[in-house]
């Protein structure tokens, strides 16, 4: 699960918590939007655990360096 997806899961049961105002026999639309919102929270924690410190470590390796030799005279041809 990506950011997008835990802040969309975290929007949802915020809407489902806060803003609703519907009651459903057998189902708690308050505890749904706040499963929804624990849920998207364990998912930004998760993602931030795991993946961060992988991209992290992709992009702090270094730059490649091109070396040019130069050369009075073309070196010998490979037979």
């Amino acid at each position: 699960m990506g950011i997008g997806a835990s802040v969309f899961l975290i929007a949802v049961g915020a809407i489902l918590t806060f803003a609703v105002n519907y009651s459903v026999s057998g189902l708690d639309i308050n505890v749904v939007g706040i499963i929804l919102m624990i849920v998207g929270v364990l998912g930004m924690i998760t993602y931030v655990a795991v993946w961060a410190p992988r991209q992290r470590r992709r992009t702090t390796a270094g730059a490649v360096v091109e070396e040019r030799r130069m050369y009075d005279e073309p070196p010998p041809p490979v037979i």
